[in-house]
């Protein structure tokens, strides 16, 4: 790993963890809804990839939960989607690919996970899909959110069109 991921990590990682408690929708059973989270999983995707695109989340979350601005359900959430957006954009090379598989790792896969997090952890009691519709409608908002910045970032050269990052040499 470059010395510019680990900067650009730390960078993705303090501006998901400083915004939470801007940008932080409380929801019902006690999960906070953090579109913002899902734009950063979106460009850590492009620009990192599934790996370290989830090690953001993870410490995201971690902070938030640290600072009292988050919940343990942005673990399954957050690292299921960014890992899944990272993959995504891997096999496809397509930012639009990394923005749905963001929305599918979040909405659906990480939602389902966060039952038993909210079960076991949190103690409440939810049903198995309560979480769906609200990761699935945070990840879609910032999905797009994270779209048009890959596209700023295109337009501005520091991401070339064909893909190659421009960032750091």
């Amino acid at each position: 790993m470059k010395v510019r991921d680990l900067v650009l990590m730390g960078l993705l990682a303090a501006i998901g963890t400083l915004s939470a408690g801007v940008v932080a929708v409380p929801i019902a059973a006690g999960a906070k809804v953090f579109p913002v989270q899902h734009a950063i999983n979106v460009i850590a995707a492009v620009f990192l990839g599934p790996g370290p695109g989830a090690l953001v989340a993870f410490a995201i979350g971690l902070l938030r939960m640290m600072l009292g601005t988050g919940t343990p359900l942005a673990f399954p959430g957050g690292m299921v989607g960014a890992f899944v957006a990272g993959y995504a954009y891997r096999l496809t090379r397509r930012v639009w690919a990394a923005a749905l598989g963001e929305v599918f790792g979040t909405g659906a896969l990480g939602a389902l996970l966060a039952y038993p997090v909210a079960k076991l952890v949190l103690g409440k009691q939810v049903a198995v899909f309560a979480y769906v519709i609200p990761f699935a409608t945070a990840s879609a908002v910032g999905a797009v959110f994270g779209l048009v910045l890959v596209a700023a970032l295109q337009n501005t050269g520091l991401w070339r069109s064909d893909g190659k990052k421009q960032i750091g040499g």
